[in-house]
């Protein structure tokens, strides 16, 4: 790898960090937070000295005026330690109200990476640091290299590398023919679903703050919430606008651009992936609506709701709640656990496995099961109506190897530390899948802030890996990919 390409490319995307760590300042101003005003100015002030000392300490990276040759490895390096170095930044300005260090980097960190886990004890803070945390997810939502690639012109022909190490899938799908075209295509309908929820929630009576950081939060599968009882206490028409747009933040935003600009939402319907997770929210939120209709003895249009509204939260990761679901029957929490582990669409901002590897495993699983009916078939596995090349197939089988094991050496390291196995397993799932509470002490009204620091450590290790997709964290550990020269 190339010092100079790096050093020019991570202290670029740090200098565009910083401006977005300006953004809260508006709101001080506006509620009059005025000691709201010094974090965020530091924390900026930090980010864009880093940055430039990054910059200037690698001899030859000032000379660097284009990265349009930039090397995957190159590619992956940067995106995963800006991701990093975003979650740092991002956890300054908590440190200005009393937050322990370990405590702000594990909120920052479940802020940028959209997992929603909070170690926050109490919710009285100014309505900056609020916004901030539901800003943030709102940023990491699409992807902080994506935003880049779709605004700045540096991005414009290197952005292909960067944005395929920031959102790693199973296929490399983009939709125009310049990459800079599709991650801002991506932005104007992220953005534009962000605008109609706000809209959409104050109509139905949510005041302003609140509208805007929960649409925030919902649209990048968030899950912060200003409130410290989350969607609890609102209004079953705000539930249903909530859920449907949880839904779509789990859905691809390539499918919906092509929909949206076709005007044609049955689009949707003609995608095999979209179609199988359809499927599944609805059949799971009917399965656990009777369930909590015969078990809970909940009213049939709650039943719906709840089901509806907590099974869209955690199949797109989101994680807000709309009642505490820690305290339902065993089948109902089984449910729950269920969907955690089955994921969103790949291109959306959802986490978890995703839809298109659970499709791609099934049917690699029929594939050989025929082989041993018939050894000299030839079988070709097909999303939709293309052939998946074998060397996706190969990538997907270790993907899912790699996510389990990482679940699994979480939860057996995390039950040592914590000797409690609800919070071992349940909190390595909600940390690599990106989904934020569990269940117990853990749980949708509950905070991580009372577990050991190393047990924190090990959760935002596991969160920045589930949000990169594994893949950009685990090259940092080959030992090739430390070779390099100016």
């Amino acid at each position: 790898m190339r010092l100079t390409y790096l050093s020019y490319t991570f202290s670029l995307v740090m200098r565009y960090f910083s401006i977005m760590l300006l953004v809260p300042i508006a709101v001080a101003l506006y509620y009059r937070e005025h000691n709201a005003i010094l974090p965020f100015l530091t924390a900026a002030l930090i980010a864009i000295t880093i940055s430039l000392l990054i910059r200037f300490s690698i001899k030859g990276s000032e000379q660097i005026k284009s990265i349009n040759d930039i090397k995957k490895s190159e590619g992956l390096t940067v995106v995963t330690f800006s991701w990093i170095f975003a979650g740092i930044f991002a956890a300054i300005p908590y440190l200005f109200f009393g937050i322990s260090p370990i405590n702000a980097l594990f909120e920052a960190t479940s802020g940028i990476t959209t997992t929603g886990a909070t170690a926050f004890l109490h919710f009285d803070y100014p309505h900056a640091l609020l916004f901030w945390r539901s800003f943030t997810q709102w940023l990491g939502g699409m992807g902080i290299i994506v935003l880049f690639i779709a605004v700045l012109p540096q991005f414009a022909i290197a952005g292909r590398q960067l944005f395929f190490a920031e959102a790693p899938g199973p296929t490399e799908e983009k939709f125009t023919p310049r990459i800079r075209s599709t991650a801002a295509a991506l932005w104007k309908v992220y953005a534009g679903l962000t605008i109609v929820e706000i809209i959409a929630l104050k109509l139905c009576g949510m005041d302003g703050f609140c509208a805007l950081c929960h649409s925030l939060s919902s649209l990048s599968g968030g899950g912060f919430s200003p409130n410290q009882t989350s969607i609890i206490g609102y209004s079953h028409n705000i539930m249903w606008i909530i859920t449907f747009f949880m839904f779509f933040a789990g859905a691809s935003f390539n499918l919906q651009h092509k929909a949206w600009t076709k005007l044609n939402p049955f689009l949707l319907f003609k995608n095999e992936e979209f179609k199988v997770y359809f499927s599944v929210v609805v059949i799971i939120s009917v399965l656990l609506a009777g369930s909590l209709f015969a078990n809970m003895h909940y009213n049939f249009f709650d039943s719906l709701t709840h089901a509806f509204f907590n099974v869209s939260s955690l199949v797109s990761s989101t994680g807000f709640c709309s009642i505490d679901y820690a305290h339902w029957d065993y089948v109902s929490k089984l449910l729950l656990v269920v969907i955690m582990l089955f994921g969103s669409c790949a291109s959306s901002a959802g986490g978890g496995l995703k839809v298109t590897r659970w499709l791609l495993i099934f049917k690699i699983m029929k594939s050989e099961m025929m082989k041993i009916l018939h050894p000299k078939a030839v079988y070709n596995i097909k999303i939709g109506n293309a052939s998946v090349p074998k060397d996706i197939l190969y990538q997907t089988l270790m993907f899912v190897s790699f996510y389990f094991a990482l679940i699994a050496l979480s939860a057996l390291l995390i039950g040592i530390i914590e000797k409690n196995t609800v919070i071992s397993i349940i909190g390595s799932i909600a940390a690599v899948g990106n989904i934020g509470p569990g269940l117990g002490v853990i749980g949708p009204l509950g905070h991580f802030a009372d577990l050991q620091p190393l047990t924190k450590c090990i959760l935002i290790i596991d969160m920045l890996a589930g949000r990169l997709e594994l893949i950009p964290f685990l090259v940092l550990f080959q030992r090739d990919l430390w070779s390099f020269r100016k």
